[in-house]
């Protein structure tokens, strides 16, 4: 068995050598640990409502929607979302300032449309 991964990088093909790209997985839990370390429970939960909401929902959150829905200050909800966009992962805000995307779901068109098995379907981010 080859121990190497090709790699593309732009029309070249490169052989990575098992031990470098084990080394660099291994790698990735702790750095997605130091990309979620500024979380908190409230950034948590708001990330998790979105998500769980554009579906149903099949059109932007407001903040004052999703302030109202966690029983949370519409300031400490746009704060909260102003972090979460600021760290580029987890939700994007149309110019209205309502959430339109929450990795991995959005109500934005994209190429990629997905159906959940409650019925709703959405695009995917």
């Amino acid at each position: 068995m080859n121990e190497t991964i090709l790699m593309a990088q732009g029309e070249r093909m490169t052989e990575i050598p098992r031990k470098d790209w084990e080394e660099g997985l291994a790698a990735v839990p702790g750095h997605v640990a130091a990309g979620l370390a500024f979380m908190t429970g409230d950034h948590h939960r708001v990330r998790n409502f979105v998500v769980r909401e554009l579906p149903r929902a099949g059109s932007a959150l407001t903040p004052e929607f999703i302030a109202g829905s966690l029983n949370l200050a519409v300031a400490q909800v746009k704060t909260l979302m102003d972090e979460l966009e600021k760290h580029m992962t987890f939700l994007f805000r149309n110019e209205q300032g309502a959430v339109t995307w929450a990795y991995p779901v959005t109500v934005d068109p994209t190429p990629h449309r997905i159906t959940f098995n409650t019925g709703e379907n959405l695009f995917a981010a």
